[in-house]
């Protein structure tokens, strides 16, 4: 049996950054990628039916550590909110915000999973492209962010009425003179455009260069032992710090999800 040829750098990392991919009809167009889609929904199944499980058990006596833990996250999300909107921020917007805060906070944290291990772990499963960072995937992000950009123009049109709101991109910010309303669009067209690949790209580009980075970590322990001691101290370094972002994407994420809709409440 002939040797198995052994991964160069580039290999290495195309091999790890592989999508485990399945294509829908003819055309590549509506190619799935199984994996962030399969990631992302069984994070949300676990995560929030933990917290339903800790919710439904819930006293008004002494609490337990995981109501404790959980009434925290909650009184903390729901400050931040307070803090930007002033209207009924629990009818929607509350929740909304605990459930993006949450959801890509856990998201963000399959990034602490080894690599290596898991890719070893995803082959026993016969998964031999498996990424296990669903927001490292720009189509996750980005699903993610149009979804909150839906949400902004839906609530504008609520709050302002279909005219008020055609009215508002023809009439703001500039005037409402005529010769004013082809400026007003172009400007107000480039503010809808920007908040959902601004709200995408911030978040998918910190964790795919946090993955590239334990990647490029995890190549050290193959040059022999002082590599792999080496590659062991600076990739705990590095998760320790990683730590941080991965909580502080999840916490911008969801404060612009607050600021956008909130905004869509008001007028200019």
């Amino acid at each position: 049996m002939a040797s198995e040829t052994a991964l160069t750098p580039t290999s290495y990392i195309e091999h790890h950054l592989g999508f485990n991919s399945s294509s829908v009809g003819n055309g590549a167009f509506w190619t799935l990628h199984v994996d962030t889609l399969i990631m992302s929904v069984l994070l949300g199944v676990v995560v929030f039916g933990f917290l339903w499980w800790v919710v439904r058990g819930a006293t008004s006596g002494v609490p337990t550590k995981r109501q404790a833990t959980v009434e925290l996250l909650m009184e903390f999300v729901d400050n931040q909110v307070k803090s930007i909107f002033h209207g009924n921020r629990h009818a929607f917007l509350a929740p909304t915000a605990l459930t993006v805060f949450v959801w890509v906070f856990f998201m963000n944290a399959m990034d602490f999973l080894p690599i290596d291990i898991m890719s070893t772990i995803y082959g026993w499963l016969g998964l031999h492209s498996w990424r296990s960072v669903p927001t490292s995937d720009i189509n996750a992000t980005f699903a993610l962010a149009l979804s909150v950009w839906l949400l902004m123009i839906f609530f504008s049109i609520k709050v302002k009425g279909l005219g008020g709101w055609i009215h508002e991109l023809f009439c703001s910010p500039f005037g409402t003179n005529p010769l004013l309303w082809l400026p007003n669009f172009l400007f107000n067209l480039i503010e809808y455009v920007s908040k959902p690949l601004s709200h995408s790209l911030r978040l998918f580009g910190n964790m795919y260069a946090g993955e590239i980075i334990f990647l490029l970590l995890g190549m050290w322990a193959a040059t022999g032992l002082v590599g792999t001691a080496a590659s062991a101290v600076l990739g705990a370094g590095w998760a320790i710090f990683h730590i941080l972002i991965v909580t502080l994407q999840a916490f911008i994420f969801m404060m612009l999800t607050v600021v956008y809709i909130a905004m869509a409440h008001e007028s200019h």
